[in-house]
């Protein structure tokens, strides 16, 4: 997939240099993009799974190769400079995660207020070990009245999986267990 295959209705960055940067990085190491992306001005992508700081560079280069117009959530601590520089370019937005309900609540405004953006999440919220997913990136779709598109980093296949597409309901807890149900078989850099 490339940038010429997105829906229309997908916001874009509209980068040369990051589409280049992009496909140059998942080239050189060897990744493809399969799937698709829903034809939307809005949505979270849950990416998972998340064991490595190279998810990173290849959910961000992945982005930048179909050059869609995101943010993404990440902890305080990394936006130190020179770094923050880049990754308030890259659509980076900071949060102290000593709050979670503050964080879940204020991003759910935010996004929601947000023009046409894409939210890019890790669902388990570290590179950790943990038993299940946040449900911060459910809370944030449904209050915001978007889907979740699952996006999944297959190490093993070198392959950026995109899809499928879920509509939160009311039971978010049922809807965690379907999405870890479908990254359960996917195997991250360092698998657990």
């Amino acid at each position: 997939m490339d940038s010429g295959a997105l829906p229309e209705r997908i916001p874009r960055r509209g980068s040369a240099f990051a589409r280049w940067l992009g496909r140059t990085i998942l080239r050189v190491y060897g990744w493809e993009i399969v799937g698709e992306l829903p034809n939307l001005p809005k949505f979270v992508i849950a990416i998972a799974p998340h064991t490595s700081n190279w998810d990173f560079i290849f959910g961000a280069s992945t982005m930048f190769a179909l050059d869609i117009n995101l943010a993404f959530i990440g902890k305080h601590t990394i936006f130190v400079w020179p770094f923050s520089v880049v990754l308030r370019w890259m659509g980076g937005i900071p949060v102290d995660r000593s709050s979670a309900q503050g964080v879940v609540s204020e991003s759910v405004r935010a996004f929601r207020d947000a023009g046409e953006r894409v939210l890019v999440i890790a669902p388990e919220g570290t590179r950790k070990r943990v038993e299940h997913f946040r449900l911060g990136f459910l809370h944030i779709a449904r209050g915001a009245g978007v889907p979740v598109v699952l996006v999944a980093l297959d190490y093993e296949a070198k392959r950026v999986r995109l899809g499928p597409t879920i509509e939160p309901g009311p039971d978010l807890e049922a809807d965690r267990e379907r999405i870890e149900a479908h990254f359960r078989p996917i195997r991250g850099k360092h698998p657990r």
